[in-house]
């Protein structure tokens, strides 16, 4: 059975920083994407970073690019989300996931929430201005 469980977030001023950990278990795929979503309510869940296992591309969403850095540590089966020089609008419900074998690139991971094979319970981030 495949678990992901995320652990880091909480409540940060503007312009600070939170890492974010995803620690996956019973994994038996060779290709897949696995990463981040955010979610507020009243908006649909959006593609916030993901790595591909087939060659360890990375994506980032505009929004975030520059000031989040995904990684991944394969001896933990642990992701990580750092994110830098956070603002109000990052506050969102965040959500570790996993696409087995996507037909697309990870170009696409933003509106890709109907692919998700594999979701954890997410964790809040909350920016205060």
């Amino acid at each position: 059975e495949v678990q992901l469980v995320e652990s880091g977030g909480g409540l940060v001023q503007a312009g600070g920083s939170l890492r974010l950990s995803c620690a996956a278990s019973g994994f038996t795929f060779d290709d897949y994407a696995i990463g981040w979503f955010r979610q507020v309510p009243g908006k649909e869940r959006e593609g916030v970073s993901c790595i591909r296992s087939s060659d360890g591309g990375t994506y980032y969403a505009d929004s975030v690019r520059g000031r989040f850095t995904i990684s991944s540590d394969n001896a933990k089966n642990t992701i990580y989300l750092q994110m830098n020089s956070l603002k109000p609008d990052d506050t969102a419900f965040y959500y570790c996931a996993t696409a087995v074998a996507p037909s697309y690139g990870i170009s696409s991971w933003y509106d890709a929430a109907w692919s998700i094979d594999y979701w954890g319970q997410g964790t809040q981030v909350t920016v205060s201005s």
